[in-house]
C-alpha cells in the first residue's frame, strides 16, 4: 500500500486512527497497530506475510536465548540466529544475481546453474536490519531481551516505518512500547510534517521522474545536455522521493506516539562525501558504522586498515540496496572516495573554497547516481559519456522533450535550491504571523498534493524495491 494512494489516505489510515484512539489500554493500542502493520503489508505482499511473522517469531526467540546464556554458548547462539536472517535475506534477495553472476564464470566452459525465480518481499532489506540490531544489541547486553512478543512484533512490523525505513534501533523507541504520550499538538506536528513529505513525493519527485525515465530508459546514446539533464533529474527525484517517505514516516509515527530518527540533513549542501554519508540515509550509514565499520576495526591501526574497512563497509553498502552490480559499482564508487578523503584529499577540501569543495561532492554524488539508476554497466557507461561530451551536444530525443515540458525547467532549479538549502519557510515576523503563513502553506501543498492523487499520478516509492 502506498501511502500517496486514495486507499492509504481515504480508507486505511483514518480506519486505523480511529481504532486506535478508540482504545483504552496500551496493550489493546499495540494490538491494533500490529493489526494494521499486518493489513499495510499485506495490500502489496500478502504471500510474504508469513515470513515477516515467522521472522519476528524467530528473532523474539533467540534474543531470548541470547539472553539466557553467557560465555561462548552465547557467542554461537548470536551467530546462529544472526546466519539465518542473512540466509533469509540472501535467499530472497541475492540467490538471482549469485547464479547470474556464475554463470558468466562459468559460460566459457559450457556450464550455467539455474536462475532461481523469487520474488523480492518488499522492505524485507529493512525489517532484517531491524532483526539483527535487536539481535546485537541484546547480545552486548545494551538492554534485555524482551519477554513480550507483541512488543517485539511492533517493533519490527511499525507501517509507518516497515518497507523503507528508516531503520530504527529498538533502543530507540523501547520505551515507547510500553508507555505513550498523545496530544493534539502532537498529531497536528505530525500530520504536517506528513503532508510535508507528501508534496515532495508527489510535487517534485514524481514531475521529475518522466524526465529521468527518459533518459535513462531509452536504448540511444544521449548528447550532452540530455545527459546532464537526466542525471539532475534523478538526483532531485530520489532525494526527494526517499526523504519524503521518511518524511512522511516520522510524522505518522509522531501521531501514534513514536519519534524516528531523522534521515536526512539537506545532503546536497555537503562540502566532502564523508560529510555527504553523515546527512544521507543516516539510519542507515550509522547502522554500518555501529555494527559493521566500528567491529571491524574503525579507524583504529594503519591507515590501511581503516581504508579496507571502508570499502568493504561501503561495497556491502552497495549490495545491501540492490542485487546487482551497479550498486555494487556504486558502493565502491563513494567508498573509494571516502579513502581519497582519508588519505589526505580531505585535508585540500577543508582549505577550498566552499563553493569548489561543494561543487567537488556534488559532480561526485551525481556520477553515482548514474550507476545508481542504470539498468546496467553499459548504460551507465553511455550517460557519462554524454555527460563527459563524447556523444556531442545533441537534441532532446522526443521522449525525453516531451518529458521535459515547460514546468521542468522551473522545477529543476526550485528542487534544487530546496534540497541545497531545504524549505525556505523561515519569516522574520512575530510567532502568530508565522505560524499563519505555515498553515497556510502546508493547507496548499495538501490541496495541491491531493489534486495529483485524484489524477492517479503518483508512483511507488524508488526504494521500495531494495
Amino acid at each position: 500500500m502506498l501511502f500517496a494512494s486514495p486507499s492509504f489516505l481515504f480508507v486505511f489510515l483514518p480506519l486505523c486512527l480511529a481504532a486506535y484512539f478508540a482504545s483504552r489500554t496500551m496493550a489493546t493500542r499495540n494490538a491494533v497497530l500490529i493489526a494494521a502493520s499486518l493489513i499495510f503489508y499485506a495490500w502489496g505482499e500478502p504471500a510474504y506475510v508469513a515470513l515477516m511473522a515467522a521472522m519476528t517469531v524467530v528473532n523474539y526467540g533467540a534474543a531470548l536465548a541470547i539472553d539466557a546464556r553467557d560465555g561462548p554458548s552465547r557467542k554461537t547462539a548470536l551467530i546462529v540466529a544472526l546466519g539465518v536472517n542473512l540466509a533469509a535475506l540472501s535467499l530472497f534477495k541475492y540467490a538471482g544475481f549469485l547464479a547470474d553472476s556464475l554463470n558468466l564464470v562459468l559460460g566459457p566452459a559450457g556450464l550455467s546453474v539455474p536462475r532461481p525465480q523469487i520474488p523480492l518481499p518488499l522492505g524485507i532489506s529493512f525489517f532484517t536490519f531491524h532483526c539483527l540490531s535487536y539481535l546485537m544489541d541484546t547480545y552486548r547486553r545494551r538492554f534485555p531481551a524482551n519477554r513480550n512478543l507483541s512488543q517485539v512484533a511492533l517493533y519490527i512490523a511499525l507501517f509507518p516505518q516497515l518497507i523503507a525505513g528508516p531503520i530504527v534501533r529498538y533502543k530507540t523507541i523501547a520505551r515507547r512500547l510500553v508507555l505513550r504520550r498523545h496530544s493534539l499538538g502532537r498529531a497536528s506536528a505530525g500530520m504536517r510534517i506528513f503532508i510535508i513529505g507528501l508534496a515532495q513525493k508527489l510535487l517534485i519527485a514524481d514531475t521529475l521522474a518522466p524526465v529521468a525515465d527518459a533518459v535513462f530508459d531509452q536504448s540511444g546514446k544521449p548528447g550532452l545536455a540530455e545527459a546532464w539533464l537526466g542525471a539532475s533529474a534523478y538526483t532531485l527525484q530520489i532525494y526527494f522521493d526517499f526523504a519524503g517517505y521518511s518524511t512522511m514516516a516520522i510524522g505518522l509515527a509522531i501521531i501514534f506516539g513514536f519519534s524516528l530518527p531523522r534521515n536526512f540533513r539537506t545532503p546536497y549542501a555537503s562540502t566532502s562525501i564523508t560529510e555527504f554519508w553523515r546527512r544521507w540515509h543516516i539510519s542507515l550509514s550509522t547502522w554500518f558504522r555501529d555494527y559493521l565499520y566500528i567491529p571491524l576495526g574503525g579507524n583504529r591501526g594503519p591507515a590501511w586498515k581503516t581504508w579496507r574497512n571502508l570499502v568493504v563497509v561501503f561495497l556491502l553498502c552497495g549490495l545491501w540496496h540492490g542485487a546487482a552490480w551497479t550498486f555494487v559499482l556504486w558502493g565502491a564508487w563513494h567508498g573509494a572516495f571516502l579513502v581519497l578523503e582519508r588519505a589526505g584529499l580531505g585535508r585540500w577540501l577543508k582549505v577550498l573554497p566552499r563553493p569548489a569543495a561543494w561543487a567537488y561532492a556534488l559532480l561526485v554524488v551525481v556520477l553515482g547516481w548514474v550507476l545508481f539508476r542504470a539498468e546496467s554497466v553499459s548504460r551507465a557507461s553511455d550517460v557519462w559519456a554524454g555527460m563527459a561530451g563524447l556523444h556531442g551536444l545533441g537534441e532532446l530525443s522526443a521522449a525525453t522533450a516531451l518529458a521535459f515540458q515547460p514546468i521542468h525547467q522551473w522545477l529543476i532549479p526550485a528542487a534544487g535550491a530546496l534540497a541545497v538549502f531545504g524549505l525556505p519557510w523561515r519569516v522574520r515576523k512575530g510567532r502568530s504571523a508565522r505560524a499563519w503563513i505555515d498553515t497556510a502553506a502546508v493547507v496548499l501543498l495538501l490541496v495541491l498534493a491531493l489534486l495529483r492523487v485524484a489524477q492517479g499520478t503518483y508512483s511507488p516509492f524508488l526504494y521500495f524495491r531494495f
